[in-house]
């Protein structure tokens, strides 16, 4: 941490939301540690993306948040990636070392966290939907947690196939290519389904072209949406008796992650869960 009686600056880089559950969660952690920390969100477009790390150094900023669509372009900003974040080619998180800025991605970290009570990912069949950033986070992370094979499917078939490609070529599990046309069928024993795509984020009613039918009750099913917190495809698939994850603890845990490679000290979990779900108010 900075010798500094200054306040720390952190912020988020990225495309505006609807509301910023992790401003609030972060600001809360904060004053729970009795930290004078500020935490900003910053509209910064692509053009200005480089002036815009360099105002992070020369601000003395502890770190910041990256959000689409700055994931990939930050990387040749940077003076150095962790390991996984320089094997998915993309950060959602910069802290600093002395006067180098680390980018790492914390996305799959917590999302593997958040499947710890309903029975990790060790030898298990995975199918991920979707192949964007998120996607390629979660996949390389649940490659390395111990998950045994990894089926993408994505609606375009060819970037679904280039993360296949990179599983296949980095991570232990083995992965395969599940086409995505009409109504996409469940594999049978599939033990876990992630819906890493944006469908469902701030519309509980939007669907994915599923067929649902083909869903075992055994399978745990995964959204990474975290507003709503409980969407069309949760809803369903508890409608049929299956376990649900939602996206509030891939956000906590990752919140975790981030704050003690920004402060060094570790946060107060129930405060930060707390505050997303009053932010969400739930």
């Amino acid at each position: 941490m900075l010798d500094s009686p200054l306040q720390q600056i952190v912020c988020c880089m990225g495309q505006p939301v609807a509301g910023n559950p992790t401003q609030f969660m972060m600001q809360r952690a904060f004053a729970a540690a009795r930290l004078e920390w500020v935490y900003l969100t910053l509209e910064v477009a692509p053009v200005d993306l480089q002036d815009a790390v360099r105002g992070l150094r020369a601000m003395g900023f502890r770190g910041a948040n990256f959000t689409i669509p700055h994931k990939v372009a930050v990387t040749q900003h940077l003076d150095e990636l962790t390991e996984t974040a320089a094997l998915m080619g993309a950060v959602n998180c910069v802290y600093r070392e002395e006067d180098r800025l680390i980018g790492e991605n914390t996305d799959g970290k917590g999302f593997v966290q958040s499947l710890a009570d309903v029975g990790g990912l060790s030898g298990k069949k995975v199918l991920l939907l979707g192949a964007g950033g998120a996607a390629r986070a979660i996949a390389v992370e649940v490659g390395l947690a111990g998950a045994e094979q990894i089926s993408v499917s994505n609606r375009t078939a060819e970037h679904g196939q280039m993360l296949v490609d990179l599983l296949n070529d980095k991570v232990p599990a083995q992965a395969d290519l599940l086409p995505w046309q009409d109504k996409l069928k469940i594999p049978e024993q599939t033990d876990i389904l992630i819906n890493a795509t944006p469908v469902g984020l701030l519309d509980a009613d939007a669907e994915l072209p599923l067929d649902l039918d083909t869903l075992e009750t055994s399978t745990v099913v995964a959204d990474v949406i975290i507003n709503p917190p409980e969407t069309w495809l949760l809803r369903e698939a508890e409608r049929r008796g299956c376990p649900t994850v939602n996206g509030l603890g891939m956000l906590v845990h990752q919140g975790i992650i981030t704050f003690e490679l920004w402060t060094g000290i570790k946060p107060d979990a129930v405060v930060m869960r707390e505050a997303v779900e009053e932010f969400l108010e739930i």
